[in-house]
């Protein structure tokens, strides 16, 4: 197997559906360094039109100190030197895709690693931005049952939206995956179902790697070894993967979800539900005004999204540099 040594990785879904855990198992891999979550990768591409052309050395040094030194963007997670990873920054082809990439290369080297990755939920909402920094990016999208995800996040510090948004969330990430894989194809895109990776870790993690173009290491199969290295103490909502991979934590939302919520869950979720290898209950539909409820929810998150995707239209047409990374020489 030939390994791919410049193909970022990142990996996405609905929060609360484990991508922390998918996270750690792939930092474990003797090839790949995932860091905690950072603030500064879409933020320095919606705001990128600020930093002027970066072909420009004054602009790159402005750039860099804005990615180290603003507080937002948890840089001191990553354990890295705020100087020495600003003049890696400057001295980085002059293009967005290859300063943001230059802070994960860092942070790679620093565990002594050829291939770096990145984890943010999120993310699934702005593949084609990761594309368009990272052309040859690819995707681990984490799915995991989504009344699952909907208990966990109701019950996060976190979380301030309510369970209407929660369950919009999690079927705007299986629609986005869907038109993700459909675009990209299976070697940018893989699907990998959380209660499948807890159940028969071996086996999915070595499905994983296959994709990614490495060999498979068991230490990926603990991911508990690297949790305190990579995950900050204070996100205390992580401390389930400081202990085993457990087959237990699956079908939690019996528990965690008022009765309401599951009749919710089970209307406006259960064709993707099944779609993915859920099974649905079958109990009462929700009510007429619970469901307006969640409609107009998820029609407001859509309209959002298409108004994201019209700003970054217009902001394409006065880029003063290129966002991607350059292709490597033949």
């Amino acid at each position: 197997m030939t390994p791919i040594p410049h193909r970022p990785v990142f990996i996405l879904g609905c929060p609360r559906s484990g991508t922390t855990l998918v996270q750690l198992m792939v930092h474990a891999h003797p090839r790949f360094a995932i860091p905690p979550e950072t603030r500064f990768v879409l933020d320095a591409y919606q705001r990128r039109r600020e930093f002027g052309d970066l072909r420009v050395a004054a602009n790159r040094h402005r750039l860099a100190a804005w990615i180290v030194r603003t507080e937002r963007h948890r840089f001191a997670d990553l354990g890295l030197d705020p100087d020495r990873t600003a003049a890696a920054i400057a001295a980085a082809p002059p293009t967005l895709g290859s300063a943001i990439g230059t802070v994960f290369r860092c942070y790679a080297e620093r565990f002594g690693k050829p291939r770096w990755g990145d984890k943010r939920p999120g993310y699934y909402q702005h593949v084609d931005v990761i594309t368009r920094l990272f052309p040859g990016a690819q995707f681990v999208h984490v799915v995991r049952d989504g009344r699952d995800c909907v208990g966990s996040l109701k019950h996060q510090p976190w979380y301030r939206p309510d369970s209407y948004a929660a369950i919009a969330t999690w079927a705007e990430a299986v629609d986005y995956g869907d038109a993700a894989a459909d675009r990209l194809g299976p070697g940018s895109y893989h699907r990998l179902r959380f209660e499948s990776l807890i159940e028969h870790p071996e086996r999915e993690l070595a499905a994983l790697c296959a994709f990614l173009g490495e060999e498979y290491d068991p230490a990926m199969c603990e991911p508990a070894a690297v949790a305190r290295v990579v995950l900050p103490a204070r996100k205390t909502w992580h401390d389930r993967t400081l202990g085993p991979v457990d087959p237990a934590a699956q079908g939690t939302w019996r528990a965690r979800l008022d009765p309401w919520e599951i009749e919710l869950c089970e209307t406006v979720l259960a064709g993707r539900l099944r779609a993915n290898g859920y099974e649905v209950s079958g109990g009462r539909r929700a009510s007429p005004s619970r469901l307006a409820r969640y409609a107009a929810t998820a029609s407001a998150r859509r309209l959002a999204h298409r108004k994201r995707r019209m700003t970054d239209t217009v902001r394409r047409l006065g880029e003063p540099s290129p966002a991607e990374v350059p292709a490597p020489p033949h």
